[in-house]
This record gives C-alpha cells, structure tokens and sequence, in this order.
C-alpha cells in the first residue's frame, strides 16, 4: 500500500507528537512541517525526516504530495487552518476543541459539508485502555441503565503558567473540559441536553493570569444520565503526575472506579521528587511513541488508509464544543443552560 502523505500546521509541543507518529508509521510519510516560528519549523521537519518546512500552512497545503493534514494550532486558532485545508481537499486531523466560538463552528460546518474532507477530532481518551473497557461494560448491559457520572480531570498549576503561552486565550473548559465530554459522551451514548456550571478565579488571577481556576459542572443528559465534572488547572506542581484524574460511572446494576492519575502501578521515588512515571498517555518504549495519546494519531492514519469510520469524526468535535460554550455561559450567569446543537 502507497504511503500516505501527511503535514503538520503547528509545530508545538503536541504537534512533534504527530510528527514522531508520522514518521514512523509504515503507512505513512511526514512530508512537510509548518510552524509560524521557522527556525522551530525547520527543526521539527529536520528532526522526523520530513523533506520541507514552511511558516505559511496556505503555501504548504498546495503541496500535492500532501493528502492529510493534522491541526495542532491552539485551542483558539483552528478555523483558519481548517478551512483552508478543506478547501484544499486535505482530509484532516484536528486537535480539540474543533473550534471555540459558535461563528467558527458555523463557518467550518459548511465548508467541512460543502468539500466532502474526512474529518476525525483528536478524541484521544477514546483510546485509553480503562476508558474502552468500561464502554464495552456499558454496551454489554453489565452495569444497567445508567444513572451517574462523576468525573475530575485537573492538571497542575505549571500547565497554564509554564507550559502554555496561549492559556489566557482559552480555559481548562477547552482544555480539558472538552475531552470531560467527549468521554461521557463516548461511554453514555447520549447527548448532554442541559447544563450548570460554576466557576471561580483567586490563583491564577492573583499570578497574573486572568482566567479561571476550576468549573463545576453538572450535565444532563438525555438518556437521563447525570454528571458531575470537575476542571481545575491549579493543581499543585508536587502531585504525582500532571493530571488528577478520576471516574465513576453508577448504573442500575453495577459500577465502576477509576484512578487514572499516573496509573498507579508504579512509583517512583528519587533523591528530589517522588512520582508516577507516564505508562499510559505517550510514554517511549524501546523507543518506539506509544501510549493512547499516540495510539490515536495511528489510528487515523490507519483508517484514512482502509476508508474505516473514525472513532471520533467532525459530529463529536461540533457537538463537545457546543456543550462547552453552554458550560461557559452557564457559569458567566450562573444559571442553568439548555444545550442548543444548529
């Protein structure tokens, strides 16, 4: 089978991650790299054996030998790229959010339906082991109808102050929240028809960075399951690994419990730190990028090669940051929101 052409637009943290996937898989072949920053463009494409590198995605997307592209702009900056790209009939992986206003999320549905492209969002926790195996339960009826969610997904306080310079341009709702919903969505099977949610602003605020510090949301769904989500990023930098992560999910027969900060099944204690080493989201073993976080980019080159559905497609991206903006509205007026879809 021909290898795939594919490109990056956004040359980050996460963007080498799709680089080092691309490079790598026997289906396809990382063909260029495009960042704003050149010299970091230049070091991505030299690094994963891409053969250009560009500063404008436009001049790269006229490049035939690309077929695909991924999107790993920040939360804020994917209409421009996403459009561009469907107008030139690059099927794309695009990070989450899909977008974070209702106008950009209007603008790319139509051109997204006017081009006909193949779309997957990067849903990456649908891939996480715990999370499949518990849909599995759900689909097979072992824990009954469902009745709750309760699900807390942080990150440490270093993510919003030092890891992300764009972070007073987004939220931990788009951050974070958006993969929340997704997943509840994924395990429920159900739309989410009404929220309410509460934020409050003391830390980052207090640091120079004028954004909220946590949401608590409560999500009904409409298959008459509740949750409860928590999104914080002011957790301390001493936690064991840079995600706090916790689910449970009742039913009427049955439940189940997850602690999937750091995977618990090793720790880690040195001289100046104690921690959980990454075992489950992108660590390296012999070499090889594994973890969910990859295994989803993998799968996207793997079903764009076999014309296979994908697990998370353009719907699931529309329909996340909808919720979201209804959360968002929610907490600016504290008041409950129904959740409006068109």
């Amino acid at each position: 089978m021909e290898k795939i052409g594919f490109g990056i637009i956004g040359a980050g943290l996460w963007g080498e991650s799709h680089a080092r996937i691309y490079s790598s898989h026997p289906l396809s072949q990382l063909v260029a790299v495009c960042d704003l920053n050149q010299e970091r463009a230049h070091h991505i494409a030299q690094k994963y054996g891409a053969s250009q590198y560009y500063t404008d995605y436009q001049e790269m997307l006229q490049n035939p030998d690309i077929k695909a592209v991924s999107i790993v702009t920040p939360d804020f900056a994917h209409r421009e790229p996403f459009i561009a790209a469907c107008q030139a009939g690059k099927d794309i992986l695009i990070e989450k959010p899909l977008a974070t206003t209702h106008q950009d999320l209007l603008q790319m549905k139509n051109v997204y339906q006017q081009t006909g492209v193949r779309v997957m969002v990067d849903f990456h926790t649908r891939f996480n082991p715990p999370i499949a195996i518990a849909q599995e339960n759900i689909l097979e009826g072992n824990l009954g109808q469902l009745i709750s969610f309760y699900y807390r997904l942080n990150d440490v306080i270093s993510v919003p102050l030092n890891m992300l310079s764009w972070a007073a341009q987004s939220s931990i709702l788009w951050f974070l929240g958006s993969h929340a919903i997704d997943t509840l969505r994924f395990l429920g099977g159900s739309e989410v028809k009404r929220v309410y949610s509460v934020s409050r602003s003391e830390v980052l605020v207090s640091k120079g960075l004028p954004v909220p510090d946590i949401y608590q949301s409560i999500l009904e769904f409409e298959n008459g399951a509740i949750a409860t989500i928590e999104n914080n990023w002011i957790v301390p930098n001493t936690n064991p690994h840079w995600n706090d992560i916790k689910l449970n999910i009742l039913g009427t027969k049955g439940m189940i419990n997850m602690d999937l900060t750091g995977n618990q099944a090793i720790e880690r204690y040195l001289e100046d730190k104690s921690d959980h080493p990454d075992i489950l989201i992108m660590p390296t073993i012999h070499g090889k990028p594994m973890g969910f976080a990859h295994e989803s980019i993998r799968d996207f080159i793997e079903k764009l090669a076999n014309g296979e559905k994908f697990v998370a497609d353009f719907q699931d991206g529309y329909q996340v940051s909808k919720v979201v903006l209804s959360l968002l509205a929610s907490a600016d007026e504290r008041m409950p929101k129904e959740v409006k879809y068109e």
